[in-house]
């Protein structure tokens, strides 16, 4: 039996490269979308592709989406992680910055899971996206506008859910506080030090990608302490 495949966008660094090596530990093939596929977070290997990924670009998408699929002949896993940050609140937002965040932490994701979605059910498959507690709760001005793409990154996930209760295609939201990245650091204006890693969020999103079609679970909220509601 051929090994498992996982798509995981924005794999160069931080969460998507935790993930990749998480994955490919646990014994999966990996498919991996860089804007620079020579930037790959691992070695060569049979078992990995490195495909170009520009969410700006959709055309980029569907043909990393055919690579996959012409390689691998499967996909069992999708992760949507590639995402960007903004520190304006909605009084500062300009309607350029609100479209190329939306276009990137949005509209990409939900492209790149229609583009999937026909290999996704012949698994089935399950799809993660890598959202935020930004997406449950707003907790500052300069997360505002952040929070609304992510709000609808949780969204996303609900509605992609619903669409594969009958194919058995199951998607999870996985919502972390500051994790000790670049731009986690960024973010908080801290070195990251007592924040979640990466590689806890690899590890819980690859529990969730092992899970079967039985298993549905719609969010995992993860924070590095004790918030009044997560």
């Amino acid at each position: 039996m051929s090994r498992p495949v996982v798509m995981i966008s924005g794999a160069s660094r931080g969460i998507g490269a935790a993930i990749a090596t998480r994955m490919q530990d646990a014994g999966w093939s990996l498919s991996l979308g860089l804007r620079d596929p020579s930037a790959s977070p691992l070695p060569a290997a049979d078992n990995v592709i490195t495909c170009r990924f520009d969410a700006n670009d959709p055309d980029s998408e569907t043909a990393w989406v055919a690579e996959t699929g012409a390689r691998f002949g499967r996909l069992d896993g999708l992760v949507l992680n590639a995402g960007i940050h903004s520190h304006s609140s909605v009084l500062d937002a300009t309607g350029d910055e609100f479209d190329q965040l939306f276009e990137i932490n949005v509209k990409s994701p939900m492209r790149l899971a229609q583009a999937a979605w026909p290999l996704l059910e012949k698994g089935p498959g399950r799809i993660v996206t890598i959202a935020s507690l930004s997406g449950k709760r707003i907790k500052s001005p300069g997360s505002g506008l952040y929070g609304m793409s992510k709000f609808a990154v949780v969204g996303l996930t609900h509605a992609l859910r619903q669409a594969g209760r009958e194919s058995g295609v199951r998607a999870t939201a996985i919502c972390p506080s500051f994790v000790s990245t670049d731009m986690g650091r960024a973010a908080s204006g801290t070195d990251g030090s007592g924040k979640t890693t990466p590689d806890e969020i690899a590890r819980i999103t690859c529990m969730v990608l092992e899970l079967g079609p039985t298993a549905s679970l719609a969010e995992i909220p993860v924070h590095y302490d004790v918030e009044d509601c997560f």
